[in-house]
C-alpha cells in the first residue's frame, strides 16, 4: 500500500467512524492508517460541529431558552455521529463503577447494557455540556465558539492512542489503534486547537486567554479519565476512547463557559 493510499484510508476511517458522512470501506486497519485517522479525527468532525453550532444559535435567536439551544447542539452531534461516544461513556462508567476485577469489568463493558452508573453519568455529563453550550450560544459568535469546542473534543483520541498507552484486550477498536500516535503528534494536535480556540476568543471580543483556558480543559479531563482507565482496566478499548471524547467535550465546554 502506498503512503498516499494509506493516508486517504486514514481520512476515510476517521470520517466513517466518527461521523455519518459516507466514507467507503477500509479493508484493513494498519498502524499508519490508524495513526492518520486519530490525528485527523477532530478535523473530519468540523462539518458536524458547524451544523450543530448554527442550529443551536438559530434556536436561541428565535427565542428558545439557552438550555434548549445547548441540548440541540448535544443532540445533533450525537445523531450525526451515531451516538458512539455516548455508548462508550456509559459502558466505561459501568465498568469503572463495578466492584469486580479487571476481566469482569471489561466483560461488563462488552455487553452493551446500560446500568445505573452509566445512565447517571450520561445525564450529568450531557447536562453539563448542554448548559455550557447554551450559555456560550448567547455570546457574540457563539455558534463558532461551540463548533470549535465540539470539534476540538475529538482530539482526545490522540491521547488515548499514545504509544505509551496499551490496549486493554487483544481485539476490537482499541487494539487496532492503541499506540499508534507519537507524543509529538498528540502535542501538535492540541496546540493547533489551543491556537484555534484562542483565535475564536479574539474574534468574539474576548481575550485570547479565554481560548487557552478552555483548551486546557480538554486534555485535562480526558487525561484524568484515561489514567483511571489504564490503572483499572489495563489500557484502552473502543468504549474508553469514546468516554475520553465526552470527558474532553465536557472539560472544554465548562471551562469555556467560565472563561468567556
Amino acid at each position: 500500500m502506498s503512503a498516499d493510499s494509506g493516508s486517504a484510508d486514514g481520512w476515510r476511517l476517521a470520517a466513517g467512524t466518527l461521523t455519518r458522512i459516507p466514507a467507503g470501506a477500509i479493508s484493513q486497519v494498519t498502524r499508519p492508517i490508524a495513526r492518520t485517522a486519530m490525528l485527523v479525527g477532530s478535523v473530519v468532525v468540523v462539518p458536524v460541529a458547524l451544523v450543530a453550532g448554527l442550529v443551536g444559535r438559530a434556536a436561541v435567536l428565535l427565542g428558545a431558552p439557552a438550555l434548549v439551544g445547548g441540548l440541540l447542539v448535544v443532540g445533533i452531534v450525537a445523531q450525526l455521529s451515531r451516538s458512539i461516544h455516548w455508548d462508550g461513556l456509559a459502558d466505561t462508567a459501568d465498568g469503572l463503577g463495578s466492584s469486580w476485577d479487571r476481566d469482569r469489568a471489561l466483560d461488563i463493558m462488552r455487553t452493551g447494557d446500560v446500568g445505573p452508573m452509566g445512565a447517571g453519568t450520561l445525564v450529568v455529563v450531557l447536562g453539563l455540556q448542554a448548559a455550557s453550550y447554551g450559555a456560550l450560544l448567547a455570546k457574540p459568535l457563539g455558534w463558532l465558539i461551540v463548533a470549535a469546542l465540539v470539534a476540538a473534543s475529538r482530539a482526545a483520541l490522540v491521547l488515548g492512542c499514545l504509544r505509551a498507552v496499551p490496549a486493554a484486550r487483544p481485539e476490537g477498536l482499541g487494539q487496532a489503534v492503541a499506540g499508534s500516535v507519537p507524543w509529538y503528534g498528540a502535542a501538535g494536535v492540541w496546540l493547533v486547537w489551543a491556537a484555534v480556540l484562542s483565535g475564536v476568543a479574539v474574534l468574539s471580543g474576548t481575550g485570547w486567554w479565554a481560548g487557552a483556558v478552555a483548551a486546557a480543559g480538554g486534555p485535562g479531563a480526558a487525561g484524568a479519565l484515561l489514567w483511571w482507565c489504564v490503572r483499572r482496566l489495563g489500557g484502552i478499548t473502543g468504549d474508553v476512547l469514546g468516554a475520553t471524547v465526552e470527558a474532553a467535550a465536557t472539560g472544554l465546554a465548562v471551562l469555556a463557559a467560565v472563561a468567556w
